[in-house]
């Protein structure tokens, strides 16, 4: 039995159990009495029930709606991965593996690097800020994530995607590249969350 048929099992009792007690109530002068702490705890029962899976459901809508997306998003990238193979794939990856390893203007990653700290909203689709700094060279971005909904962190410069974290709920995780300077995105690449604000800028120099 799912988190949805639990909620309106719930949902159906509280609303019976309200009309059955005010009937009860209206009938029998004393009621409820003795009995007062019983139909306390019952209601409080039922309201916690249905509140818990309530919650529960709408988390079980959101990663069904993100799977969906997901699944859409590989299929494109599918798509354009086979349109890239028979375009010349060689230089595109030629071309990616620049990007990779040089940042604006064609400068080399060389540099100490850095470890930053990046956390996401425990309550919100957002990160805790939306600005990084570093030094060029290997640079690591230790990414906690309180929230039980997924989320993830990457590394993006002009839309190229230069290393993703694994998407985690309730845990820890980091991501890490060589970086040469430049102004770079972090984001989080769950289907959705960027866009709901969930990116900011990673400066290197």
């Amino acid at each position: 039995m799912d988190n949805g048929t639990l909620f309106y099992i719930c949902g159906g009792a509280l609303a019976a159990s309200a009309v059955i007690f005010s009937l009860l109530g209206l009938k029998l002068k004393n009621f409820p009495g003795r009995l007062a702490p019983l139909v306390f705890i019952w209601f409080a029962v039922l309201v916690g029930c249905a509140t818990t899976f309530a919650v529960l459901h709408a988390q079980d809508e959101e990663n069904a709606k993100a799977a969906e997306l997901v699944e859409g998003g590989e299929e494109a990238e599918e798509e354009e991965q086979e349109g890239v193979d028979q375009g010349g794939g060689a230089e595109a990856g030629a071309a990616a593996g620049n990007q990779a390893s040089e940042g604006e203007g064609g400068k080399e990653a060389k540099g100490p690097g850095g470890t930053l700290q990046l956390a996401a909203n425990p309550t919100q689709i957002a990160f805790d800020t939306t600005s990084l700094a570093s030094k060029p060279g290997n640079v690591t971005i230790d990414f906690e994530n309180p929230a039980p909904i997924e989320h993830d962190v990457a590394i993006e410069q002009n839309g190229k995607e230069i290393a993703v974290s694994e998407t985690i709920t309730e845990s820890k995780t980091s991501v890490s590249a060589d970086l040469a300077p430049g102004t770079y995105t972090f984001l989080c690449t769950v289907p959705g969350h960027a866009e709901a604000g969930m990116e900011g800028t990673l400066t290197v120099r």
